[in-house]
């Protein structure tokens, strides 16, 4: 309960932060991502921002003995660097210069403007539905 508590107000925070930073709008990183064009530099706030709070994180992370709500971190290594994670996450950066959108924003955006986030959000859906359907494949 207390581990979904924690996941419940992390994803309300991190949904509310995407909101009020205007990355809930498809036409923000698209303006970000048009560097010749009418540049919108907003994404490269909200990223910085984010970095800020990581790096203040890292640094807790290496003081304490173990996380709040679970036995130990789970922190990434080069082993978890692997050529399904590259390719997965260079097809998410496609996508998300397409559409304007990732997962968190496009579900924050869910609340905002439900009729344009829902196409988003129910094709991503359909993307995990169909990978999920090809991995229990044998091989």
């Amino acid at each position: 309960m207390r581990t979904a508590l924690v996941s419940l107000l992390s994803g309300t925070l991190f949904g509310a932060g995407l909101a009020l930073g205007g990355m809930t709008n498809p036409l923000r990183v698209r303006g970000f991502l048009d560097i010749f064009g009418d540049w919108d530099p907003t994404l490269a706030f909200v990223m910085g921002g984010a970095v800020i709070v990581m790096a203040i994180a890292w640094r807790i992370a290496g003081r304490i003995a173990r996380p709040l709500v679970e036995s130990e971190f789970h922190l990434p290594s080069k082993a978890d660097l692997t050529p399904r994670l590259i390719g997965g996450a260079a097809l998410f950066g496609i996508g998300w210069g397409v559409a304007g959108l990732c997962p968190g924003p496009g579900i924050a955006a869910l609340v905002i403007e439900p009729a344009s986030a829902a196409i988003f959000v129910l094709a991503m859906l359909a993307g995990m539905a169909v990978i999920r359907l090809f991995e229990r494949r044998p091989s």
